[in-house]
């Protein structure tokens, strides 16, 4: 099985779990997602709704998602 994180960084944030805030779009901590809908990796816009910011590549090494 190949390792579905590109890099450690990558995988913090995508695995991070506040402490305060079950819903990611509701933590300003929560930096990234993953959504099993579309497939797709993003940057959520914390203005209260589910919306994000898609990215095709990894933020830290720069990696093809």
């Amino acid at each position: 099985m190949t390792d579905p994180f590109c890099c450690e960084e990558m995988q913090y944030h995508l695995t991070y779990r506040c402490p305060e805030h079950e819903d990611p779009f509701a933590c300003p901590d929560h930096i990234m997602i993953f959504s099993e809908d579309t497939q797709t990796y993003g940057i959520p816009i914390h203005d209260g709704g589910q919306a994000f910011i898609r990215i095709r590549y990894c933020p830290w090494c720069g990696k093809k998602l």
